[in-house]
């Protein structure tokens, strides 16, 4: 493990209306998924070797002097640029300490992952939900292991991440379904944004947030096109995307409204809250104090 140096680790989010959080909370750079779609590999964040995960040298004691020192507490995102729960954590335990440091600091967190490590957890992501918000997001852009092995190859299975949002959610822990990104030509079709919400609320997922296409520009767009034509050769994908897109930094799925319809009558049917207002009131729900504002 390669250590980087950091100031701060917890610092305030550009977007607090982003499921309601007030900070941000990146403790590894890098990933090891090898997603073929990852908006990190842009340019403009200066990852070079994304690929490789690092960590922030001395994070715990940055994390804690920077909690010691905000106004107020609020609810930490954590899992924008790096997944917390790579392989190297379970060794490491970064992230569990850090979530520690939230809990006795009164913060509370929301979390995004790709990873099944994040039951590990259950204990202190609990603890932390007697008194603040938890919410815990599993990402899932597809439910076929096989299509989910091109575009994510070296990212747990939806199987193992279903099953993780089933144990959360039986735990008590408000747990949801971050559907994102669904790739055009790919997997922009009904079956698979039906068979998303279904199987997220069979694992008893209170939620799923969509994105129903990409972005994509400099540094990811010339990645991604190099992996659709290696993982899926003689289709012509990148060529489509290049024809539709061109430079575009925003590529929604040409079938973007028709599937707004289909995944919206689904997860009407199934129960699940789908806008970020009603996700982040229900999140918050018997945490309402002077420093949580509803969104």
């Amino acid at each position: 493990m390669e250590y980087i140096p950091a100031k701060t680790i917890v610092n305030r989010t550009k977007d607090p209306s982003w499921f309601g959080t007030e900070y941000n909370m990146n403790i590894y750079r890098g990933c090891c998924h090898g997603c073929i779609y990852c908006d990190s590999r842009s340019e403009c964040y200066h990852n070079d070797n994304f690929d490789q995960v690092k960590a922030k040298a001395d994070a715990l004691r940055i994390i804690r002097d920077d909690l010691a020192h905000k106004a107020k507490v609020g609810v930490v995102a954590t899992g924008s640029m790096s997944d917390p729960y790579n392989p190297f954590e379970e060794e490491l335990q970064l992230t569990r300490r850090a979530l520690t440091l939230l809990e006795a600091y009164g913060f509370g967190v929301a979390i995004a992952t790709k990873s099944g490590l994040i039951v590990r957890d259950i204990d202190v992501l609990a603890s932390i939900h007697r008194t603040m918000p938890v919410i815990c997001k599993i990402t899932l852009t597809t439910c076929d292991d096989v299509l989910a092995s091109q575009v994510e190859p070296y990212a747990p299975s939806p199987s193992l991440r279903l099953a993780a949002a089933e144990r959360l959610s039986t735990a008590g822990l408000f747990t949801g379904i971050l559907m994102m990104p669904i790739l055009p030509f790919l997997e922009d079709n009904p079956e698979n944004i039906r068979e998303i919400v279904d199987r997220a609320a069979d694992a008893g997922a209170r939620f799923v947030y969509p994105a129903l296409g990409m972005t994509c520009r400099a540094g990811q767009r010339e990645y991604f096109y190099h992996k659709l034509e290696e993982q899926f050769p003689g289709q012509g994908l990148a060529e489509r995307y290049r024809k539709r897109y061109g430079p575009r930094y925003q590529c929604p799925s040409p079938k973007a409204r028709a599937l707004w319809e289909v995944f919206q009558e689904a997860c009407n049917r199934r129960g699940l809250l789908y806008t970020m207002g009603r996700i982040v009131t229900a999140s918050r729900r018997g945490h309402e104090t002077d420093q949580l504002s509803l969104f």
